[in-house]
C-alpha cells in the first residue's frame, strides 16, 4: 500500500481538527500527495475540478435548495405544521407528533423554529421539544427531495431519480418508528406532554385546504419522477416556479424576498460547490492509488457476507457522523466504499439510502452533530440537556437502520415498481 495516501488521509483529518475549511483541507491534503509523489502533475488538482462539477444533476441541488427557501418564507411550513396539528395532535404526545408529521410533509428550514415554540407555549419541556425537532430533522434528507441523496448519485453513478424513490417507505418508516417513541415516552409518563383534543371534521378539512397548494408541490415532485415525465433536476425547476406562483398567490412573498433568498441559496451551494470541485482531485488520488481495490481485497479477505459487510459500514460512518461534517464524509467514503459493495453484490440504489440515514444519524450525535447545536440554540438550553432528551429517538433510528440495512426489499420496492 502506498503510505503517502494514508498520510493524505491523516493530514486531511489533522485540518479538519483545527477547524480548517473542509475544501481548503481536502485540496490541501491532495496537494501535499502530489507534492510526495512527483510521478503526477500538480496540475492534476484544477484539472479534475472543473469537470468533477460539469453535471447536469447537480444542478437539482440549487433548484431544490431555492425551492425551500421560497416554501418557506411564502409561510408555508406554518400551513403544513397547523394541518398536522390538527390531524394527529390529539394522540398521547400531541404536538410531539404533529413536529415528525410535518417534518415527514416537507423539509424546511424554519419548521424547527415553528415546532419548538409551539411546543413551549403549549407546556412542553424545551429540551424535549428540542429533542423531536432534531430527530424529525433526520427525516427531511431521506424523503424527495435530498441533497445528499443528489451528491451520492452524481459520486456513484447512480440514478437520483432512483434514490428519490427509494427513500420514501425508509422515511415513513422513520416517522412511524419515532411517533412510537414519543407514544411510549407520553403514556409512560417519562416526558410531560399535555393533552390536546381531537379537532373537528371542519377543523381538520380547514386546514387540509389551507395546505393543500402546499402539499400538490412534493407530490408533483414523487408523481413526476414515479411517471418518469421529467428529471429531477426539471422538477426541481418547475418546483421553484410553484414555489414563487404559490407566495405571490399568499400574498406573503414579494420580489425583494425572492431576491434575497436566491441569494441565501447562492452563497450556501457557493460553499457546497466548492467544497464537491475540491473533493474531485481527493477522489481521483484515491482511485489512482488503488486504495479502494486494496481495501476492498483485504475487507472481502475476512468475510464476503454481506450482512458482515453492512454490519463494518454502519459502525464507521457512524463514527465519522461523530465527529466529521456530512458532506464531507460523503465525499470521501462514497469512492472508498463502493467498489466492496459491489464486490459483495448490495445494490448501489439501496446502499445510497444507507449511507443516507447514517449521515444524518450523525448530524444529532455528539460531539459535533450540527442539528443539536442549532436546536440547542433556539431552545435556549445547554448542550447537555439537548444530549440527555434526545438520546430516546436512538433507538427508533437505530431499529429503521437495521431494517433499511437488512432488508434491501423494502427500501428498493418503490424504484421496482417503475422500472421498464
Amino acid at each position: 500500500m502506498d503510505f503517502s495516501i494514508l498520510l493524505m488521509f491523516a493530514v486531511f483529518g489533522a485540518l479538519i481538527a483545527i477547524e480548517v475549511p473542509i475544501a481548503f483541507a481536502l485540496a490541501g491534503s491532495a496537494l501535499l500527495y502530489l507534492i510526495l509523489n512527483p510521478v503526477v502533475p500538480l496540475t492534476i488538482v484544477v484539472q479534475r475540478m472543473a469537470p468533477g462539477i460539469d453535471s447536469f444533476p447537480l444542478l437539482a441541488v440549487p433548484l431544490f435548495i431555492l425551492a425551500g427557501q421560497l416554501l418557506n418564507t411564502s409561510g408555508i411550513a406554518a400551513r403544513i405544521f397547523h394541518f398536522a396539528h390538527a390531524l394527529v395532535g390529539h394522540i398521547r404526545g400531541g404536538l410531539a407528533h404533529c413536529n415528525i408529521v410535518a417534518s415527514m410533509i416537507f423539509d424546511a428550514a424554519g419548521l424547527g423554529l415553528i415546532e419548538v415554540k409551539a411546543m413551549r407555549e403549549r407546556g412542553f419541556d424545551p429540551a424535549f421539544a428540542a429533542a423531536v425537532s432534531a430527530a424529525s430533522a433526520t427525516i427531511g434528507p431521506i424523503i424527495p427531495p435530498s441533497v445528499i441523496m443528489v451528491i451520492y448519485g452524481l459520486m456513484a453513478q447512480v440514478s437520483v431519480a432512483d434514490l428519490f424513490l427509494a427513500g420514501i417507505l425508509p422515511g415513513i418508516l422513520m416517522g412511524v418508528a419515532m411517533m412510537g417513541m414519543v407514544y411510549f415516552l407520553a403514556v409512560t409518563g417519562r416526558v410531560h406532554c399535555p393533552v390536546e383534543r381531537r379537532a373537528t371534521l371542519a377543523e381538520l378539512s380547514q386546514s387540509f385546504i389551507a395546505g393543500l397548494p402546499a402539499f400538490l408541490a412534493p407530490i408533483v415532485l414523487v408523481g413526476g419522477l414515479m411517471l418518469g415525465i421529467a428529471t429531477p433536476t426539471e422538477l426541481g425547476a418547475l418546483t421553484v416556479v410553484y414555489a414563487i406562483a404559490l407566495g405571490f398567490w399568499y400574498r406573503e412573498l414579494t420580489w425583494k424576498m425572492v431576491f434575497d433568498a436566491i441569494n441565501e441559496t447562492l452563497i450556501f451551494c457557493g460553499v457546497l460547490v466548492f467544497i464537491i470541485a475540491a473533493a474531485v482531485p481527493f477522489g481521483w488520488l484515491i482511485s489512482f492509488t488503488r486504495l479502494p481495490a486494496e481495501l476492498s481485497a483485504v475487507v472481502l479477505q475476512f468475510t464476503q457476507d454481506p450482512v458482515v459487510v453492512l454490519a463494518i459500514i454502519n459502525v464507521l460512518l457512524l463514527f465519522l457522523g461523530c465527529f466529521m461534517e456530512t458532506t464531507a464524509i460523503l465525499l470521501i467514503v462514497t469512492p472508498t466504499l463502493l467498489p466492496i459493495i459491489l464486490a459483495v453484490g448490495i445494490d448501489p440504489v439501496h446502499f445510497g439510502i444507507i449511507i443516507s440515514l447514517n449521515l444524518i444519524v450523525g448530524a444529532i450525535t455528539p460531539p459535533f452533530g450540527v442539528i443539536l447545536f442549532i436546536l440547542k440554540d433556539i431552545a435556549k438550553i445547554s448542550f447537555a440537556q439537548m444530549v440527555r432528551a434526545v438520546l430516546p429517538f436512538y433507538i427508533p433510528l437505530g431499529i429503521a437502520l437495521l431494517i433499511i440495512t437488512y432488508w434491501p426489499g423494502f427500501v428498493l420496492f418503490v424504484p421496482s415498481l417503475f422500472k421498464g
